[in-house]
């Protein structure tokens, strides 16, 4: 029983308002895998840093791994099925590096998968062959010679670096990275993003933040951030995208210390700030803005998406609790 006199806490009072966190809450439990459960938790509830809590999480990533070393089961909720594939794997890699544990043997491991399915560049396919006979969304086809793809290398690139991690299949993929970014004309926000989390981590930074700069002008010229949320009708969509999948500068730049702030003005990113929290819904949780081919694959996306907006706004300074 509480103590008589005590404050009640001002997250679960039922005098207050809830607040962001305490509806985003609501909805993990309600609708989140595991994963996502643990997740949170770590990130809000326990605190980031605490030992049990990133266990847990690690636990609940434990149980999408494959026997190759990669990550499957539809970790990423658009590929279902048993095998691995680099976008699960480089999933997994942004987990653990959410919670501090990018290194060691599992990474190792994952470097020896990541070598194992590289093109004949040393870099990554965004789908391997190996997903034909499993569901998977409709956007990513699936062929027997999958090109290289900075979608794919471009953050699993830059994440490993970034935790100075070194192995032998990083040197090709890096002189990859550099070369498709550095090469970048006419492109789409995906990509862009990709570009970005290679150059967040890459060593060379005088190099870094050249490409940055360069980059930035391209998203500005083509128009590929919505800089104005109240007048999404002038920004065009990407070919291919679903109607409404604009990106903004919080996409871009998730925070603040991304080379790709400098791209927007302080007004612009606290536009796109305020675009980002007005998105939370009634349900407590943040929509997906990609197309949505099955059921189940949103309703498992929108916890990964309502955990990035959290950490995001968090990161700004915002106030979600």
């Amino acid at each position: 029983m509480a103590e008589t006199g005590a404050s009640p806490d001002p997250v679960h009072s039922p005098d207050a308002a809830p607040s962001p966190l305490a509806r985003a809450e609501h909805f993990v439990w309600l609708t989140a895998r595991i994963l996502e459960q643990r997740r949170f938790a770590y990130h809000f509830l326990d605190g980031a840093g605490d030992t049990p809590a990133a266990d847990a999480v690690e636990t609940a990533l434990t149980s999408y791994a494959t026997a190759d070393g990669g990550y499957g089961y539809a970790l990423e909720p658009d590929l279902r099925g048993p095998v691995s594939q680099p976008l699960h794997t480089g999933h997994a890699l942004r987990v653990l590096d959410s919670i501090r544990r990018c290194g060691g043997q599992r990474v190792e491991r994952v470097c020896r998968y990541l070598t194992s399915v590289s093109t004949p560049e040393g870099a990554l396919p965004a789908i391997h062959p190996s997903q034909r006979g499993y569901p998977s969304a409709p956007f990513v086809p699936i062929v027997d010679d999958p090109p290289s793809e900075l979608l794919a290398t471009g953050p699993v690139v830059g994440l490993l670096h970034r935790n100075e991690v070194w192995h032998a299949w990083l040197f090709r993929a890096t002189d990859f990275c550099w070369a498709a970014v550095e090469s970048l004309e006419k492109t789409h926000p995906y990509e862009i993003e990709a570009a970005v989390a290679f150059l967040d981590g890459a060593p060379d930074r005088p190099r870094a933040q050249a490409a940055a700069d360069r980059l930035g002008r391209l998203v500005r010229e083509q128009r590929l951030a919505a800089l104005d949320p109240e007048n999404l009708d002038a920004y065009p969509v990407a070919p291919g995208y679903a109607a409404g999948e604009h990106h903004f500068p919080h996409d871009y730049a998730k925070v603040p210390e991304s080379l790709a702030r400098a791209w927007f003005t302080d007004e612009e990113m606290q536009r796109s700030l305020d675009f980002l929290t007005r998105e939370q819904r009634e349900d407590g949780g943040w929509p997906i803005r990609w197309r949505q081919w099955a059921p189940g694959t949103a309703l498992e996306a929108r916890p990964i998406v309502t955990i990035e907006a959290l950490r995001t706004l968090r990161a700004y300074g915002r106030t979600i609790a």
